[in-house]
């Protein structure tokens, strides 16, 4: 599914990609982002995009980076292999949240 297509379908996203509603979220809309992102999703990239969620409904922000790798439990540096170039910024648009503040 491509971005026209979840448009398309009625799920908006903004200009960069991330969904205008998060609570529209599924698995399948995480795949289609991911691979925009030239991403195929494993068992890894699952956790850390549970975890983000999971943050998000609890604190209604974004993780950051170092919330992610903590609370996650994967070194910064496999983030960055999972979730290549920006993993903070990749990771919240796949999870279906706000982008996380400082991300340019």
């Amino acid at each position: 599914m491509t971005r026209e297509e979840l448009q398309a379908q009625g799920i908006p996203l903004d200009a960069e990609g991330f969904l205008a509603d998060p609570s529209r979220w599924t698995p399948e809309i995480a795949r289609a982002l991911a691979r925009e992102e030239g991403i195929e999703l494993t068992d890894a990239h699952w956790v850390v995009i549970r975890f983000a969620r999971e943050y998000y409904e609890k604190n209604g922000v974004s993780p950051t980076l170092r919330q992610i790798s903590k609370g996650a439990g994967v070194p910064t540096k496999a983030l960055f292999t999972l979730f290549p170039k920006g993993p903070a910024k990749k990771v919240a648009r796949i999870a279906g949240i706000p982008k996380p503040a400082g991300c340019v």
